[in-house]
C-alpha cells in the first residue's frame, strides 16, 4: 500500500525534473546556458524515475533489485563528466556566448 505511494511520488518526481530540464534545454538562449538542463535536471529526473522502479520491483520480486540503484549511480556520476566534457569542447572551439552568461571571465584563453 505505502510502497506504491512512494513509488508514484518518485515518479512524479522524477517526470517533472525530466520535464523542467526538457524545457530548460529548449528555452535557454546559448550552448552554455542549455547544457544545464540536461545534465542537472534531467540527471536528477532519472534518478527518481530509477529510484522509484527499484523499489516497485523490490516489492514485488524477491530481494532487492540492484540493477536500478547501478544505472542511478552510473548516470549521477557520468552526466556532470559529459557536461564538463562538452563545455570545454565549446571553449576550445571558441563558441560564442550570450552576453548575459555568466562566469565567461572566468574562462582561460589558450
Amino acid at each position: 500500500m505505502y510502497s506504491e505511494w512512494v513509488v508514484s511520488i518518485l515518479l512524479l518526481i522524477g517526470g517533472a525534473f525530466i520535464l523542467i530540464g526538457s524545457i530548460g534545454l529548449i528555452k535557454m538562449p546559448d550552448f552554455f546556458m542549455r547544457l544545464h538542463g540536461p545534465t542537472k535536471a534531467t540527471a536528477l529526473g532519472m534518478a527518481g524515475v530509477l529510484i522509484g522502479a527499484m523499489v516497485f520491483f523490490s516489492n514485488t520480486q524477491d530481494g532487492i533489485s540492484v540493477k536500478e540503484l547501478l544505472i542511478t549511480i552510473f548516470l549521477l556520476i557520468t552526466a556532470p563528466i559529459s557536461g564538463y566534457m562538452l563545455i570545454k569542447s565549446a571553449i576550445h572551439h571558441k563558441l560564442k556566448a550570450k552576453e548575459g552568461t555568466k562566469g565567461l571571465d572566468n574562462i582561460e584563453d589558450d
